[in-house]
C-alpha cells in the first residue's frame, strides 16, 4: 500500500480509506451561497471518532463507497463530494454531535423533493458506525429554492377566496372518522359549518372503505357545504380527502371534488414526495386549495436522536407545494415543545427564517418569494384554551376542534358557536390592547355570560389539558467545537 508524505494512505491507493481522508472532511471549508447545507445530529458507534463519522454521513450521503473507487478519476470528483466542515458537541449529551455537511447543488434534480430526500436521507441512515442519526435542519439555496413551485395559493390569497381576515381560521374533524354512513357524516359537516366553523375535514384514515365510499362521502359532505354556506352567507369548506391507492385514482377524486364545487381538497403525507408533488400541480392548475394533514410523520419526527426533524418535513413541502400543515400545538394531546412548535410554524409562514437555537432553527432561509403554508393546529383542543391558542400560534393558522366541537354536550352546532365566539372574543380583547393572555380565562369567562354555547364547553371541559414532557427540545446551550 503506498503512502502520502504524511504517513497516510494514499488517496488511490488500494483498499480502504478513512472518509475524512478522501476528502469528507474539510474543517476549512467555507459554504457556498449555492450549498445545500445539512445540520445532521450524529450518535457515533463506540471507538468511532466524531469527525470520522461525520465525513461518512457527508460522503455515503453523496458519492462515496466503502472502498477505492477508480471511477472517480473519470470526473471531478472534488466538486462532487459533500464536506462536513464542522462538528459541535451537544451541551450535556456526552456522545452526541451536531454535524454541519455542505452539497453542491449539482448533486440534485431541480424541482424534485423525491430526489432531493434519496440523497440527504438515503441509505446513510442504516450505516453501521452509527447508533442513530438525525437530520435536524436544511439550508435550501436561493437557487435552488426558485425550482420548486411552492404552495398552489398561500395564506395571503387563500384568506382572499374565503373573505376570512383579521382571526385564525377555524375547523374540526369529522367525528368519529370512521364507521358513519354517508348521509350521517354529512349531517355532521351541516352541523359544524352551520354553527360558525369555517372548515369540517375527513381524517387521515378515511379513504373509501366497505362502510362508505369515497364517492357518497363527497356528494353528502357537498350538499353539506352549500347548505351551509347558503344558511350563513359564508364561504364554506369540507377538506375531501383525495389519498387512494394509486395517483391516478387521486386525480379522479379531487376531479370529482371540483365538479362537486369543493374549495378544498386534502391529501396524506403517507402518499409520498412525487404523488404530493403531483397533487400540488393539479391544484394550482384547478383554483384548489390544498390541505395536507401529516399521517405517519412521527414514526421518524419524534425521537430525538434518530429520524428526521419536523421543520425539515416542513421545508420539503412548502418547497412541493401545499397550502395547509398540520405543525402542532403545544397545548394538545400531540407531541409539542413550545419552542420545536414556533419554528416549525416560523418555517411555514415567515418569509425569511433567521437562525434561531431556541426553535430549532441552524441556518438562515430565504424562502425566494414562496408563499406561506397555512399551519394546522389539531389534536385535544377546546375553546378553553383560546388565550394559549392565540399566544402560542398566532394568526395565520387554523384552528382544528374535533372532539372540542362534536362532544359538546348541546350538540354539534353548539360546539362550532362555542369556539367561533371564544375566538373572536379573544381577538377583540386582543385588538383592544387588553393583555389576553393573562386575561385570558375572565375573557372566556365574561364571553360566555351572553353565549350559553361557550358557557358549556368551559363547564366540560375546564382547564383540560395534556400536559406531558416534550420528546424533541431545543439545544440552546453554547456548544464546544471538536473540529478547531
Amino acid at each position: 500500500m503506498s503512502e502520502s508524505s504524511n504517513g497516510k494512505k494514499d488517496r488511490w491507493a488500494a483498499g480502504v480509506t478513512p472518509y475524512a481522508e478522501m476528502g469528507y472532511w474539510n474543517a476549512d471549508y467555507e459554504p457556498k451561497d449555492t450549498d445545500v447545507l445539512c445540520a445532521f445530529r450524529i450518535t457515533p458507534q463506540e471507538g468511532v471518532d466524531p469527525i470520522e463519522a461525520a465525513a461518512a454521513v457527508a460522503g455515503e450521503s453523496s458519492t462515496a463507497t466503502w472502498t477505492v473507487v477508480w471511477t472517480d478519476r473519470l470526473t471531478p470528483h472534488e466538486h462532487y463530494q459533500a464536506k462536513a466542515y464542522s462538528v459541535d458537541e451537544v451541551p450535556g449529551t456526552p456522545g452526541q454531535y451536531i454535524a454541519r455537511i455542505a452539497y453542491d447543488i449539482d448533486l440534485f434534480e431541480e424541482g424534485s423533493i423525491a430526489n432531493l430526500t434519496s440523497s440527504i436521507i438515503g441509505n446513510v441512515f442504516g450505516f453501521k458506525a452509527l447508533k442513530a442519526l438525525r437530520l435536524e435542519d436544511m439550508r435550501i439555496p436561493y437557487a435552488y429554492l426558485k425550482s420548486f413551485p411552492g404552495p398552489p395559493h398561500g395564506i395571503v390569497q387563500e384568506r382572499e377566496y374565503l373573505d376570512k381576515f383579521g382571526r385564525p381560521l377555524l375547523g374540526a374533524t369529522t367525528k368519529p372518522k370512521l364507521g358513519l354512513s354517508a348521509k350521517n357524516y354529512g349531517r355532521v359537516v351541516y352541523e359544524a359549518l352551520r354553527g360558525g366553523l369555517d372548515f369540517t375535514k375527513d381524517d387521515e384514515n378515511i379513504n373509501s372503505q366497505p362502510f362508505m365510499r369515497w364517492r357518497d362521502r363527497y356528494v353528502h359532505a357537498m350538499e353539506a357545504v352549500h347548505r351551509a354556506s347558503a344558511a350563513t352567507g359564508e364561504v364554506k369548506g369540507h377538506y375531501l380527502n383525495v389519498t387512494a391507492a394509486t395517483v391516478e385514482d387521486m386525480y379522479e377524486r379531487a376531479e370529482f371534488a371540483k365538479e362537486l364545487g369543493s374549495v378544498i381538497i386534502m391529501q396524506d403525507l403517507t402518499v409520498g414526495y412525487t404523488a404530493m408533488s403531483s397533487m400540488s400541480k393539479w391544484a394550482r392548475a384547478n383554483g384548489m386549495i390544498l390541505h395536507l394533514h401529516r399521517a405517519g410523520h412521527g414514526t421518524y419526527t419524534r425521537q430525538k436522536t434518530h429520524g428526521v426533524s419536523f421543520r425539515v418535513i416542513a421545508k420539503w413541502c412548502r418547497m412541493l407545494g401545499v397550502d395547509h400543515i398540520h405543525a402542532g400545538t403545544v397545548v394538545g394531546k400531540l407531541e409539542g415543545d413550545p419552542g420545536m412548535i414556533k419554528g416549525y410554524y416560523d418555517v411555514c409562514r415567515e418569509r425569511f427564517n433567521k437562525v434561531d437555537p431556541a426553535t430549532g432553527i441552524y441556518f438562515d432561509q430565504d424562502w425566494a418569494s414562496l408563499a406561506g403554508v397555512m399551519p394546522v393546529a389539531s389534536g385535544g383542543i377546546h375553546a378553553g384554551q383560546m388565550h394559549q391558542l392565540l399566544q402560542y400560534l398566532g394568526e395565520d393558522v387554523v384552528l382544528q376542534f374535533g372532539g372540542g366541537t362534536i362532544g359538546h354536550p348541546m350538540g354539534v352546532a353548539a360546539g362550532a358557536t362555542a369556539n367561533r365566539v371564544a375566538v373572536e372574543a379573544m381577538i377583540k380583547a386582543r385588538n383592544e390592547g387588553v393583555d389576553y393572555v393573562e386575561e385570558g380565562p375572565d375573557i372566556l369567562r365574561e364571553a360566555a355570560k351572553g353565549c350559553k354555547e361557550l358557557n358549556a364547553a368551559l363547564e366540560v371541559w375546564k382547564d383540560i389539558t395534556f400536559d406531558f414532557e416534550s420528546t424533541d427540545t431545543a439545544d440552546v446551550e453554547v456548544t464546544p467545537t471538536a473540529s478547531r
